[in-house]
């Protein structure tokens, strides 16, 4: 998170800085190149900017771009005013393409980070998965996806409860959602509920145990996420299953 947060605040002041140390740059060129061009490469700015952070700072960029082209490219020079009917085209056309080039590059870079995520999401189910069919003891399955649950839903801890259902906790559902009493929580918006939440086992249709999920007080953990939360407790499931099947038959 406080890695996340840094490069947020690097790149909302590269919005800022950026484009006026490009347009100071290619003040050098101002006789000999057009306005379009110089425009072109305050777009390459943006983009960049975008990249490297996200959608926020590549708007800052773009109106960044938009004010120093008007300040040091446009006629009269060093005021913030427009007189050329061409130059109005260009400024605004700069203002436009850079926004929205910002929110493609943004978006590119938000998906790469999903992808990402999405293979350590799948390292872990199938970490477990192997666990789940070499593992001596059922429980220690139960410690593994303990552990994987506080990582992946951002806990401050996590416990297996086994037995009988007792109160009437916030529940994590199989489809992700998450219910606090009668009505379902909005956990995109406002994050999980305050107290611990329950996580429901089951194995041949009969209930199990549950892991109590006590969440950080920022804890925001997406869909994805918790559909691999529920995932990761059917597996630990099977395994408590498999192993009451086996003393039964015994």
């Amino acid at each position: 998170m406080r890695r996340l947060l840094s490069r947020n605040r690097v790149a909302l002041t590269a919005g800022i800085l950026a484009p006026l140390a490009g347009a100071a740059i290619l003040l050098a060129f101002r006789g000999s190149w057009s306005n379009t061009n110089v425009a072109l490469l305050l777009v390459v700015i943006v983009v960049a900017v975008a990249a490297i952070g996200n959608r926020i700072a590549g708007a800052l960029a773009a109106v960044s771009a938009f004010a120093w082209f008007d300040f040091f490219f446009t006629v009269p020079y060093e005021r913030f005013t427009i007189r050329s009917s061409s130059d109005i085209t260009t400024a605004v056309l700069l203002l436009l393409v850079g926004l929205a080039v910002s929110q493609l590059a943004a978006r590119a870079r938000q998906l790469k980070v999903v992808a990402v995520t999405d293979a350590g999401y799948l390292e872990q189910i199938h970490d477990t998965a192997v666990l789940t069919g070499t593992a001596r003891s059922p429980y220690s399955v139960v410690d593994r996806v303990r552990e994987q649950l506080i990582d992946l839903l951002d806990l401050e801890e996590c416990r297996f409860e086994y037995g009988s259902l007792t109160g009437h906790p916030p529940r994590l559902e199989p489809d992700g959602t998450v219910v606090a009493g009668h009505r379902h929580w909005d956990t995109d918006e406002f994050g999980f509920p305050a107290g611990e939440i329950e996580l429901r086992t089951f194995a041949n249709g009969q209930y199990l145990g549950r892991f109590m999920l006590r969440p950080k007080a920022d804890s925001r953990p997406s869909l994805q996420a918790r559909l691999v939360a529920v995932t990761l407790s059917d597996m630990a499931a099977r395994a408590l299953g498999s192993a009451q099947s086996a003393r039964d038959d015994s």
